[in-house]
């Protein structure tokens, strides 16, 4: 079979990186984001988060083939905004809403077992 070992979707090989940056030199204020072992979930979520940002000028990812497990996501800011700081302002902004789904989840939960 041509399919990669599952577990491979999940670790990082040595000298393997998370993510990984590069300047984009054709656009101004603009970067390029290569996110290892993440599929469409994040990287929908990411460019949706990003998009919300009105210092976000573009926000737009690919995943450059479906057996390779990575997504591809470019950033163009305002002159006064980098991408780095908007790509930690998404992922600090997901989190927050991650946190505050999973307290309402807890507390539904609670609820419901009070009310049985």
């Amino acid at each position: 079979m041509n399919a990669p070992a599952a577990f491979e979707s999940f670790l990082l090989l040595d000298g393997e990186k998370k993510i990984a940056f590069q300047k984009d030199t054709k656009v101004p204020n603009a970067a390029i984001f290569t996110v290892n072992k993440e599929d469409h979930t994040l990287g929908n979520l990411l460019t949706n988060q990003l998009l919300k940002n009105p210092q976000v000028l573009f926000a737009g990812y690919k995943v450059p083939h479906p057996l390779e497990h990575k997504f591809v996501l470019r950033i163009q800011t305002t002159p006064d905004y980098t991408p780095q700081e908007a790509f930690t302002m998404a992922l600090q902004d997901l989190l927050t809403e991650v946190n505050v789904i999973e307290t309402r989840f807890k507390e539904g939960i609670r609820e419901k077992q009070i009310a049985e």
